[in-house]
């Protein structure tokens, strides 16, 4: 299957534009105030969702155009379908505004997820179906406190429709309303693509009982992300040290799984847990205009797993990746990246970096 990755990684990246006039052909004042629209196409596969495919408009504006400070805001939706007939469509957002004092964000999606768990507390220990239809939304502030430090707060509703092959497990209808409170210290240069200074974040979000929740829980996540300039100032070396500890009565939900973000290479659902912990590096190799390559490696591990044995073990990955930039005036690349980890591989499509 890994014959696909190449095919894969050029096919992804066909940028478009609609009903705008080239940059050289504006006026410099009206530049900065042009919404960029770009539509990339998604094609990606997954050994758990199999072929997946679909298109994810996007675009870049100023909320003020006499704003120099604050980065140009990003809005943009998804709509995805996969070859194991799961669906998702959705719709982001990221605002920032008042010289970067104020940053906002706002995310919906609705969905069908039919995905597979490792089970091995029966007679025949294996991997099984499971389908949840899923619906979320989530709102965020972030205020600047002092200097480069920022708070915030973010509610999240969930809402799952989980239904068990072979009735593994019961079927079962579930709601939760999260509170996250968020603190961030950022001296990145940039948002969206940073090659120099830090991202280290606190999240603390909480399931209580009084806000509606079956199952109170507690969890927190911290990510320290650091960024360096190499090769003249033209590439990037990329650092993260990432953990996610859940509290309480974890729901199978909100269970972390290994893959994706944290850490990649990992695609089929096995390694689940109440926590998970990551450490990695990633090389950002960039070359003309538009393009580049990323390399990457880390190692993980997971506790609270349903299969014990699973616990504290050590979990490598590591990989290759693809970038392009669609927008002409902000470094945001869309990318594939393809990794292989213990046992497993995966493909992942990208917006925006990894970390």
């Amino acid at each position: 299957m890994i014959k696909f990755i190449p095919l894969l990684i050029f096919i992804s990246f066909i940028p478009y534009s609609f009903g705008q006039k080239t940059a050289d052909s504006l006026p410099k004042e009206s530049k900065e105030k042009k919404i960029e629209l770009r539509v990339m196409p998604y094609v990606s596969y997954n050994r758990n969702l199999k072929f997946m495919f679909g298109a994810i408009p996007m675009m870049m504006y100023k909320l003020n155009s006499e704003d120099s400070i604050s980065p140009k805001s990003l809005s943009g939706m998804s709509g995805i379908y996969t070859t194991n007939k799961s669906y998702v469509v959705a719709v982001f957002n990221k605002w920032y505004m008042s010289e970067d004092r104020w940053r906002l964000k706002l995310f919906f999606m609705t969905g069908n997820q039919n995905s597979q768990f490792f089970v091995d507390d029966i007679e025949e220990a294996d991997f099984y179906d499971y389908g949840t239809k899923i619906t979320i939304l989530s709102a965020g502030v972030q205020r600047k406190i002092t200097g480069k430090f920022y708070g915030g707060l973010s509610y999240t509703y969930s809402h799952y429709n989980t239904v068990y092959e072979d009735d593994i497990s019961p079927s079962s209808i579930s709601h939760s309303n999260a509170l996250v409170v968020n603190l961030l210290y950022d001296t990145r240069d940039a948002v969206y693509y940073p090659s120099n200074g830090y991202k280290i974040k606190l999240d603390w979000s909480t399931y209580p009982k009084f806000f509606d929740n079956e199952l109170a829980s507690n969890r927190i996540s911290v990510a320290a992300n650091r960024y360096f300039q190499n090769r003249d100032q033209k590439d990037v070396i990329a650092v993260r040290i990432y953990g996610k500890f859940g509290l309480g009565d974890v729901a199978f939900e909100q269970q972390s799984t290994l893959g994706n973000r944290d850490i990649r290479g990992y695609s089929e659902g096995k390694y689940r847990g109440a926590g998970l912990m990551d450490i990695q590096g990633e090389y950002r190799y960039n070359f003309g205009k538009k393009m580049g390559l990323v390399g990457f490696a880390g190692l993980a591990t997971i506790y609270g797993s349903d299969s014990p044995e699973f616990d504290w073990k050590l979990y490598p990955g590591a990989g290759l990746g693809y970038r392009y930039n669609p927008f002409k005036k902000t470094k945001f690349n869309v990318g594939l990246d393809a990794a292989v980890g213990k046992g497993d591989w995966g493909i992942y499509f990208r917006i925006g970096e990894a970390f």
